[in-house]
């Protein structure tokens, strides 16, 4: 889903507790993030964002359907423990038991692949201030960002020191390897349906 870049929700217009957001948005139609107090709504996507998305978690599913690991829509709220962010991930992967953050269990905890579709409206949150909050995941390895408007995507693995690398492909026929699921993902399927030429 992309953020309405600047514009906060009626609820983002005063501090929140993230007590306060999960009451509210557990009842609400539609979805909000939640970070720092503040609640921002979320926009719906372009037929490239979703196209995209859906490619990339029907590839996903179609490999990692047979081991323990699960692939999850936007619909799945994710929070940030370390920090309070509460985001909607374009696309998570959780391998194992799935952690929750309270009793309720519709907040998870433990992804180890986190994929955003870039929009103009949110790449520089999704490649600053959101990284650095998935950054304080301890079982994330793999993020990917997604260009939606030209075949690029940005692919940051973290390194058993903590580092992050960054690897970034423009090659409509070439693919990254996610270390994290042993899984190689190739271009012309993150964006079948498109001309990339």
């Amino acid at each position: 889903m992309e953020i309405k870049n600047g514009e906060m929700s009626a609820q983002a217009q005063q501090v929140l507790t993230e007590a306060d957001y999960l009451t509210i948005e557990r009842e609400a139609e539609t979805k909000s993030e939640y970070l720092n107090g503040q609640m921002f709504a979320m926009a719906g996507a372009s037929p490239r964002h979703v196209l995209i998305t859906t490619n990339v978690i029907a590839e996903l599913h179609a490999f990692l359907k047979a081991g323990d690991c699960r692939v999850f829509s936007s619909d799945q709220r994710l929070r940030v423990e370390a920090t309070g962010l509460n985001a909607y991930p374009d696309v998570m992967v959780v391998c194992g038991e799935l952690r929750f953050s309270d009793e309720l269990r519709d907040t998870v905890v433990n992804p180890i692949l986190l994929v955003e579709v870039l929009s103009k409206s949110t790449s520089d949150f999704d490649r600053g201030e959101k990284f650095m909050n998935y950054r304080a995941l301890e079982t994330l390895e793999d993020y990917l960002l997604i260009d939606q408007y030209r075949p690029h995507v940005e692919y940051y693995s973290r390194q058993p020191d903590g580092r992050w690398i960054l690897e970034e492909l423009d090659d409509p026929a070439g693919s990254l390897y996610l270390a994290s699921i042993g899984f190689e993902l190739k271009m012309v399927d993150v964006y079948y349906g498109f001309d990339l030429d």
